[in-house]
C-alpha cells in the first residue's frame, strides 16, 4: 500500500515523500516584488516537504492581484529569488514557483493599472489594497489579439522562475484568478475563440500551458485546478466536462502534474483521476475551509489513486509537518491573524516539535 512516506518520481526530480507543500500566499514581499531573507528562511525551515510549491508569484505588474506579493517578471525580483531557492536546496529540498495572474481580482490602487478579465465582468466581494478592502472594480475586457501575449507571460515568468533556481513552476489556474476567469461560465462572456463552448473556454488555459512547456520544458510545468469552485465569483455550469476536455488537450503535452483542489464533490474529482493518466497532486479539503487536511485525508486520497498529497495551512504551524505526519505527533495550530500581517511573527516564530527529554 502506498504511503506519504513513500519516495516519488517527479519529472526529473526523486522526491523522498509525498507531502506536497501547497501554495499560500503570505505578502511578506519587498517593495518591487522582491523575495526577501525572511522568505529564504521560511521555505528552507519546511525543505522536508518532497516538493515545496511557492506563494504565487505575478508573471507581470498588472497580474498582481495582492499588495505584498512577490513576482517573477524583472531582473531583479530573479535576482532576489536566487537566495530562497538556493536555502531551500542547501537544506535538501525542492521548490516550484507558482505563477499567479490575477485577472480581475485586482485594483488600481495595488499596480497603477485598471485589472483586466475575458469580460467586463467585475469579481464579487472587496479585494486588498494597500488603503485596506475596496469593492472590486470592473476590469477592462481583453481584446483577441491581447490575449496571447497575457497566455505568454506565463512563460517569460517561468523562464525567469528557472533561472532564479526554481526546479519548475506550477500555473495557478484554481481559485477565480486569470485562467479560472477564463474557464468561467460567468467571467467569461466572450463570443470569440476565447469565449463559449467548452473547448473555447479552455483555450486559453491551454495556451499558456502549451507555452510555458515550450519555454522551461514539459517536466518543469504543472498546473492547480478547482473544479466547481466559486471563488471571487466565478461559477462553472459543467464542471466535469469542462475539466476532462482540458486534461484531455494537456494529456499530450506530458506535465509534471496537474494539482486538483477539493472543491466539487469527491466522485467528480475519481473521474477527473481517471481522466487524467499523469502525476496527480491532491488537496483533499477546502482551501479556507473550517477543516484542514490531516493524515486521514491523505491516506484516503492516496487509495483512491492520488500520487502526491498537498497540505497548506498545517504548513505554516508546522515547518517540521513531515515528521509530526510520520510519528504521529500533534499538529500545532495556527494564527490566522498572522497570515496576512507581514513580519516575522507567525511567519518564522513557529518552532519544530519539542521531544521531552
Amino acid at each position: 500500500m502506498t504511503t506519504l512516506f513513500d519516495s516519488y518520481r517527479l519529472g526529473d526530480l526523486a522526491l523522498p515523500n509525498r507531502v506536497v507543500m501547497a501554495p499560500m500566499t503570505r505578502v511578506r514581499a519587498a517593495p518591487g516584488g522582491l523575495a526577501t531573507p525572511s522568505m529564504a528562511s521560511y521555505y528552507a525551515q519546511r525543505a522536508t516537504a518532497g516538493l515545496i510549491v511557492s506563494e504565487g508569484a505575478q508573471p507581470s505588474l498588472i497580474g498582481q492581484s495582492n499588495p505584498g506579493t512577490p513576482g517573477l517578471y524583472t531582473e531583479e525580483q530573479v535576482t532576489a529569488w536566487r537566495p530562497v531557492t538556493a536555502a531551500v536546496h542547501a537544506n535538501g529540498g525542492r521548490i516550484f514557483a507558482q505563477l499567479m495572474h490575477g485577472g480581475r481580482v485586482s485594483h488600481p490602487d495595488t499596480t497603477g493599472l485598471r485589472p483586466v478579465g475575458p469580460s467586463a465582468v467585475p469579481a464579487a466581494g472587496e479585494v486588498f489594497t494597500p488603503a485596506g478592502p475596496r469593492p472590486a472594480p470592473t476590469p477592462r475586457a481583453l481584446d483577441t489579439s491581447e490575449v496571447p501575449e497575457h497566455a505568454r507571460s506565463y512563460a517569460v515568468a517561468a523562464r525567469h522562475a528557472i533561472d532564479a533556481g526554481f526546479d519548475g513552476v506550477e500555473l495557478h489556474g484554481a481559485n477565480g484568478y486569470l485562467i479560472s476567469q477564463f474557464l468561467s461560465s460567468n467571467a467569461n462572456l466572450r463570443t470569440d475563440r476565447y469565449g463559449g463552448s467548452v473547448r473555447n473556454r479552455i483555450r486559453f488555459a491551454v495556451d499558456a500551458v502549451s507555452a510555458t512547456v515550450d519555454a522551461v520544458g514539459a517536466a518543469r510545468t504543472g498546473i492547480r485546478l478547482s473544479p466547481g469552485a466559486s471563488f471571487w465569483g466565478v461559477a462553472e455550469t459543467d464542471s466535469l466536462q469542462l475539466y476532462t476536455a482540458l486534461l484531455n488537450e494537456l494529456a499530450p503535452l506530458r506535465l509534471a502534474y496537474v494539482h486538483l483542489e477539493a472543491t466539487v464533490d469527491e466522485q467528480v474529482l475519481v473521474d477527473l483521476r481517471r481522466a487524467w493518466p499523469g502525476t496527480l497532486i491532491m488537496n483533499p479539503t477546502l482551501p479556507l475551509g473550517p477543516k484542514q487536511t490531516g493524515r486521514a485525508e491523505a491516506d484516503h486520497w492516496l487509495e483512491l489513486g492520488a500520487d502526491l498529497i498537498s497540505f497548506g495551512r498545517a504548513f505554516i504551524a508546522n515547518p517540521d509537518l513531515v515528521e509530526r505526519l510520520r510519528n504521529t505527533l500533534p499538529i500545532a495550530p495556527v494564527d490566522e491573524a498572522t497570515y496576512y500581517q507581514g513580519g516575522d511573527a507567525g511567519y518564522l516564530t513557529y518552532p519544530a516539535y519539542q521531544y521531552s527529554t
